[in-house]
Order: C-alpha cells, then structure tokens, then sequence
C-alpha cells in the first residue's frame, strides 16, 4: 500500500508525497513552493522520482524548478497546459508508469477549473488538485462550466471508499456554501461538525471520501430536486437540466 504524506504550503494548499511500499522513493504531487518540500524529504528520509502537476497554477508548479536543481527527475503534467518543465505531457490513460516501484496510475481528461486540467488516480487515491475539493468544486479559470460538469461526472463515478486528496483547506467554506443549497441534508450537517472540530482542533479536513463528497457536495448532486428548487431561486428562473443546475450553482458560489 502506498503512504501519503501532506505538506503544508502558503495559506491553505497541500502538496502530496506519495511514498512506495517498502521504498523511500516519493512522487511530488503539485509543489508550489519547494522549501516545505525539501523540509518534508528530510523529515521523512524521502528520495524523489518524480513530480506530477495537475495543472499550471503557480501555487502548484512554482516549486518545480527550484526542485529539478537538487533533484533532476521527470516531470509529468498535462498535454495541453503551458508548462515548461513538464517532460512527460500526459492525456487520458489507463496504464501509467511512472517508476517500477509504484502500481499503474491512471490519468483522467478534466478540464473546467483549467482548459488542460487532469487528475491522477492510484490504489483508491484520487489526486484531482483543483477540479474537486472537499464539499465543493474548483472556479472556473480556464475551462467552461460544461467541461467541469463533465469532469466531477466522470469523477462521481468512482467508487465510494475513493480517497480525495485535493489540493486545498477549503472544507468549511465549502460546506457552509452546501448548507445554505441543501439546508436539511443531515450527513452534510453532520459533517459540517465534524469538520468544525477537526479544524479547531488542527487537524486536516483532506483526504475525504468519494461516498461523503456524493452525500453532501452540492456540485456532485445536481440531479437532486430541491438542489434545483435552491439554484432556480437564486437564479430566478427554470433550469432545464442537470448541467443548468451545476452551472447556476458554481455562479452563487462565486458570489457566496
């Protein structure tokens, strides 16, 4: 089994190192700032073989260089994003190797946050960095709300002991937004709790599981009716299909 180390980076991100079995080999996954990532190696007694980039955001590729000079080891990210380090462009794919110590990755198309995003998926892990958070969904910067619809339609499909490993601290925010769509949804209340102890009591909200995001994340849930009525009554007016209803939600959030 893989191990899974976070790293704490600027205000709220996480970058993720994931560790062979029996290996002190390390894959970086979206390293925006490479001081915490080098303080981590050496805590843990880590050797990197590669970085992974989700997409081009300077808060998840601004530690790459800095990175490649101590460590020069292959870069794998997105085909269609402006990343000049990336040596490895990837596209959808079911059969990754990355390094013979690790299992197979698989590599998913989904474009919405960015116009290239992708997201990594190894063992149950689900490294998406910004197109799903915990309790919410990425802002549109790049893509279009029918490309991120598409993409968590894609991701919704996995199953539900999916571990999510996204890229940010951003449940609560998240979550107080789900309450105010879907106000008496009792797992998301509970979890909206749950959270609030976690955080106070310092601890990390990130990784989630699949089956949580699909009981309580509003943008996953699109197909529930009084989801709609909530987005029809912010939007004032009908929303004829599922997509609509996404697309009216990721709007309020953006103004919640």
């Amino acid at each position: 089994m893989l191990t899974v180390h976070a790293v704490n980076a600027f205000k709220d991100n996480y970058i993720w190192l994931i560790q062979a079995e029996n290996s002190h080999k390390v894959l970086i996954v979206d390293p925006g700032d490479a001081d915490p990532v080098f303080e981590a190696l050496k805590q843990y007694d880590l050797d990197p073989a590669a970085i992974l980039i989700t997409h081009h955001h300077a808060d998840h590729i601004g530690g790459v260089e800095t990175i490649l000079q101590h460590y020069p080891v292959p870069v794998f990210g997105p085909a269609d994003e402006p990343i000049p380090a990336v040596t490895h462009p990837l596209k959808a794919s079911d059969t990754l190797t990355i390094d013979p110590d690790f299992p197979l990755f698989r590599v998913m198309d989904t474009p919405g946050h960015t116009q290239g995003h992708i997201c990594y998926l190894v063992e149950n892990k689900l490294f998406c960095g910004d197109t799903l958070f915990t309790g919410g969904c990425g802002r549109l910067l790049g893509g279009t709300a029918e490309q991120l619809f598409r993409s968590l339609q894609q991701l919704k499909q996995l199953p539900g002991d999916t571990e999510v490993y996204c890229a940010h601290e951003y449940t609560e925010a998240n979550l107080r937004f789900a309450s105010a769509v879907d106000n008496d949804n009792q797992p998301l209340q509970q979890r909206r709790h749950k959270t609030r102890e976690m955080r106070e009591a310092g601890q990390a909200t990130v990784p989630s599981l699949m089956a949580d995001e699909l009981a309580t994340n509003p943008f996953l849930r699109s197909h529930i009716p009084n989801i709609r009525t909530a987005a029809e009554t912010f939007s004032g007016r009908p929303l004829d299909d599922d997509q609509s209803v996404f697309a009216a939600l990721r709007q309020w959030k953006d103004n919640f």
